[in-house]
This record gives C-alpha cells, structure tokens and sequence, in this order.
C-alpha cells in the first residue's frame, strides 16, 4: 500500500514523506509547499534550488510555492509579496489511501497577527492528490456575509535541464502582459527563451507542454484562465534570494492563477478550487 510519514528536517521544518507503489513526495507544513514528487521509474518533476537552506520563516525557493491571498506585490506597503500563506505552518487535517493514490488535506488558520493583512473570513485548504500524476486543489470558502476579492497562484518550478533547449507549448489564442506592459497577444503556440521571460497570461487554454530534453511534462488547469510563465534569465538571478547565480539554465515557473482580470470573487457562502495537474506526458 506504501506509507505516509511525519519527518523533520534538520533545520527544524515538519514535513510529510509519502512512499507509495506509484511515486515518492516531500510536503513541509509550512507553507503546505511540496518540494519533492518522482512517479516511480520517472525523473522528479518538481525542481528547487540547491541554495535553497530550508530555514523556517523562508519560503522554499522551489517546489510549488502557495501564492495567497494575493499574487506579486500588494497595493498596500509593507505587506509580504505573494501573501503570507507560504511562510506559514498549516496544519495537515487527513490522510486517506485509495487505490494506490494517496490524498492530503491541509488548512490554514488566520492569525491574530495575520488578520491586519486578511480580516475577512474565509477557510483555506490545499488538497494533494498523488500518484503517477501530481494534483494539487487550493481551496478557498468564504464564511462571511459579503463578497471577497482575491488574486492567487500554486508557483510551480519545473526541471527542464537546459533553458536554450525547452519549448513551451499551449499557448495559442490567449494575450499576456509583461513588465507591466501589454497586453499583448501571443501569434504563436510555441514560447522559446533567450532573455528573461515573466508573462502573466489570460484567456489561456487550460492545458501547456514543458518539452525538455528529458521528456515532456503536461501542466493543466482547472478553474482558471490565468498563469504565470517566468524565468529570471541572467541579471536577476544575480539578485534573487536561495537562488544560485546559474540556477536560471535548469528551470522554468508555469503558475496555475487567478490574477489580473481572472481574479476571484467569492459570493458569501460560495467556495472556489484553483487545481493544477502536472505530470509526464511521454
């Protein structure tokens, strides 16, 4: 049937280590963040940074990252850009094995603290299922007795082994800003990369290709129209933080979103899944 583990790393993270028939998993309680997921028999298809010292309070430069609520820098100063949920230690709630596939439950709660940046009431869950495809659900509800806005994105960091050599497929039809510029329309289903790419997309299918040299991954959406295409490229990796000066050359973010026109709005009593599936399409 396989196992599911609660380990500590050596720097003081708990984390979940799930070993099963189909694939191998890392999930740390804070920030609910996955670093590790293999299928059996396939490479990890998940990358982190070797800089990367796994403090607490630091959120995991790799893995996928929970962006909430809100994506990027917020219009108020001083608050923490991609939101607070990734620095924070959730709580797992249940572990349930069916059919070789094992699935986890974790919550959020909202500090006293954390409320100057979130006084709304709302409940949070990231859901994983594993195993030969990686599925993650963050789940928002809102409680309360009027509307909530949010923007929000599960920052997934792809292996792709040689930037010069990947191909980003998937993209026909949708537009993208970049830099704070556009939107501009994207001519082409193919996006190749010589120079630092950070677009956010919309009207975006619900289904990309990461063609590596290793293999292609498939990186789906459901409910969402929206997602984040980055890598730093050479300058600005120079700057980033558990990042290593080369590290742009082996990797790729494609972020499942809901930003820019995308954005959620919860009616009261209404719940929304932001979903991504990811895994080796050959």
């Amino acid at each position: 049937m396989g196992s599911v583990t609660t380990k500590k790393h050596a720097n003081g993270l708990d984390y979940v280590e799930v070993n099963t028939a189909l694939c191998q998993a890392r999930i740390f309680l804070q920030g609910a963040q996955i670093d590790h997921f293999q299928p059996v028999g396939k490479p990890p298809l998940l990358w982190v940074s070797s800089a990367d010292d796994y403090q607490p309070g630091n959120g995991i430069r790799g893995g996928v990252p929970v962006c909430w609520p809100w994506f990027g820098m917020s219009n108020q100063a001083n608050f923490p850009q991609h939101g607070f949920a990734r620095t924070r230690v959730w709580t797992l709630e249940s572990v349930e094995m069916r059919n070789q596939l094992v699935d986890l439950r974790f919550s959020l709660t909202i500090s006293e603290e954390d409320q100057v940046f979130w006084p709304h009431n709302t409940r949070v869950n990231v859901l994983f299922t594993l195993g030969e495809t990686l599925s993650i659900s963050l789940v928002n509800t809102n409680l309360g007795d009027v509307p909530v806005s949010l923007t929000q994105a599960l920052h997934s960091y792809f292996p792709i082994e040689d930037i010069h050599q990947l191909k980003a497929t998937g993209f026909s039809g949708a537009q993208y800003i970049e830099f704070a510029e556009g939107p501009y329309p994207q001519t082409t289903d193919d996006v190749l990369f010589d120079r630092e790419t950070d677009r956010v997309y919309t009207n975006l299918g619900p289904v990309q290709h990461l063609h590596t040299p290793k293999g292609v991954i498939e990186v789906s959406r459901e409910n969402s129209h929206s997602a984040v295409l980055w890598n730093p490229w050479i300058e600005k990796s120079t700057r980033l933080a558990r990042f290593n000066d080369d590290d742009y050359l082996t990797m790729v973010c494609l972020e499942a979103a809901n930003v820019l026109e995308d954005k959620l709005t919860l009616a009261p009593g209404e719940s929304h899944s932001l979903v991504t599936h990811i895994r080796w399409a050959d």
